[in-house]
């Protein structure tokens, strides 16, 4: 028989069954199909943990966005409060999340106010929740800034009191977990920015640390502070100059081909100079002083001896003129002149910092420069590669050997063959059955489900609905047999079938392709008819004989 004819045929049967046959047919396998789908579904689902509980909305729709983008399938709780994925990626998202800064609501902030009731609230619990609030609406606003990963605060805020005398000073301490350790100017920056936000806190007050328990900032020691800000900027120069250096040499060696090591000493010391410069051709005259003396004097000689005689009161001696006497006359005159001079004062305080001198240290993989020497067309000695790196290195710096700059360029063989990692080995058949066995025994346990259900669920509906439907005229008559329901349908179905043939034996043509399928299920009607007639041969004969009459009236 031709596939056509097949096919004919089955739509020949499918169109005897009749269009309730059909649409029972067509329920039962669309809802086997679900249940397959729906419990193949479920059972391939891997097992999830949970990730982060507790969470608010804006945090489950942060990370929900963070892992969607790397792909990472989770899942979300029903509460909307934990957020769930695979045990295979658990360690995975938790980085990513962690690099994000996520989750942040562990910091709560001025919403603590929404429930609390005013009954009942003493004014401990109010400051309480005040210092809480403060605290947390600070660390969103520190975790909002560029390289914080999280951070905490505490505040101490002094107690008011009327008959104190001392005032104990606020103080915070904030810390935090950033992308780079040693950064200085981050911690200034969050100790401004507590300080003015805290009524009565002062700058000196603040002390910053991170996750290693380092101080990145403190008012304690004001050396401290400026050691700290030395080490700090020296750190960061050093890490800018790396960075220049290998933005250069990647190009020319590649990556993981060679290691650059820069240390950077500064000068932080403050200096003042103070110049006073004048000028002496714009003088201009201030003040003049002229003072003029004149002195007379006349001396005149006496030649008389000395005797008593002269000590007697008597009238005075009559001068004699000689040739003895003398007179003098001094003249002096003496002028000052006052200048004003223009002068220019200059005073310099430097609180900068300069580069006292760098160390540099470049360390190449031996092996990528013999490769280089040998693709580049001609020998090229390592000695001049070396050369050519020591003059990128030099531009990239700002080399100076005036200031006492030193550096090294060597070329050695690197211990991993200038990887960075060894690759990792790929994983044996049995590790593979391990990491696999929840997929496959998931998957048996599918195969089952929907043998199961297809022997105890659809074979059955098939047998009951394929069954032949009873003729009008046999179950008119076998009702007069006493026998209802499924058995007068049965032997109505075969008094038809055996019966009604009595010309000669069916033919080949009138079993269909269903028949064949449910050949057993057809014989049950036979079985039936048999018992009845045994049962009561006198109505069978009776029924027979109504049939014959029926058949002679209608001839």
């Amino acid at each position: 028989m031709t596939g056509r004819a097949q096919a004919e045929r089955l739509l020949a049967n499918l169109r005897e069954l009749g269009a309730r046959r059909l649409i029972a047919l067509g329920v039962i396998g669309v809802a086997v199909l679900l249940a397959i789908g729906l419990g193949a579904y479920y059972l391939s689902q891997p097992e999830r943990e949970p990730l982060y509980t507790g969470l608010n909305r804006e945090d489950v729709t942060r990370m929900g966005g963070v892992l969607k983008d790397f792909g990472i399938p989770f899942d979300v709780s029903a509460d909307g409060t934990s957020l769930m994925v695979t045990h295979r990626d658990s360690a995975h998202a938790r980085m990513l999340l962690a690099e994000k800064g996520l989750p942040q609501s562990a910091n709560t902030g001025y919403e603590l106010f929404n429930d609390l009731g005013s009954l009942g609230l003493t004014s401990f619990m109010q400051d309480v929740t005040r210092v809480r609030a403060l605290e947390g609406e600070l660390a969103r606003t520190i975790q909002g800034m560029k390289g914080i990963r999280a951070a905490r605060v505490h505040l101490v805020l002094p107690d008011r009191a009327s008959f104190r005398r001392d005032q104990q000073p606020a103080s915070a301490s904030v810390v935090i977990r950033t992308e780079n350790a040693e950064d200085v100017s981050t911690a200034q920056a969050i100790r401004h920015l507590v300080a003015a936000a805290v009524p009565g806190l002062k700058v000196d007050g603040v002390t910053v640390l991170n996750t290693d328990g380092a101080v990145l900032a403190s008012g304690d020691d004001s050396a401290n502070s400026d050691s700290g800000r030395k080490l700090g900027l020296e750190g960061e120069m050093s890490r800018e100059l790396e960075a220049n250096i290998r933005r250069t040499l990647t190009p020319y060696l590649g990556l993981n081909n060679f290691e650059v090591s820069v240390t950077a000493q500064l000068d932080t010391d403050k200096t003042t100079t103070s110049e006073t410069v004048f000028d002496p051709g714009s003088k201009v005259e201030r003040s003049v002083r002229v003072v003029r003396e004149n002195a007379t004097s006349q001396n005149r000689a006496n030649s008389a001896p000395t005797t008593v005689q002269q000590n007697i009161p008597q009238q005075a001696p009559q001068s004699q003129g000689g040739a003895g006497d003398s007179n003098e006359e001094n003249t002096r005159r003496e002028e000052l002149t006052n200048y004003e001079l223009s002068s220019k004062t200059i005073q310099t305080t430097r609180d900068a910092y300069s580069l006292d001198h760098l160390s540099i240290a470049v360390l190449v993989n031996k092996s990528k420069l013999l490769t280089s020497a040998g693709t580049e067309g001609g020998s090229v000695p390592i000695d001049d590669q070396l050369k050519d790196i020591d003059q990128l290195v030099r531009s990239a710096t700002g080399f100076n050997e005036k200031r006492g700059d030193q550096l090294k360029v060597s070329a050695v063989a690197f211990a991993d063959g200038g990887h960075a990692m060894e690759p990792i080995p790929p994983l044996s058949v049995t590790e593979l059955l391990l990491r696999q066995s929840g997929t496959l025994i998931n998957a048996a346990t599918i195969l089952v489900v929907a043998l199961l259900l297809i022997w105890f669920g659809l074979r059955p509906a098939v047998k009951s609905i394929l069954a032949r439907p009873a003729s009008p005229e046999a179950s008119g008559e076998l009702a007069l047999l006493g026998v209802g329901g499924e058995g007068a349908d049965g032997l109505a179905l075969e008094a038809l079938g055996g019966l009604g043939g009595l010309g000669g034996p069916d033919s080949p043509e009138s079993i269909n392709l269903i028949e064949d399928l449910t050949s057993k299920m057809n014989r049950t009607p036979q079985k039936r008819l048999e018992q009845i007639v045994e049962f009561d041969e006198e109505q069978a004969a009776q029924i027979l004989k109504q049939w014959l009459r029926q058949e002679a009236r209608a001839s």
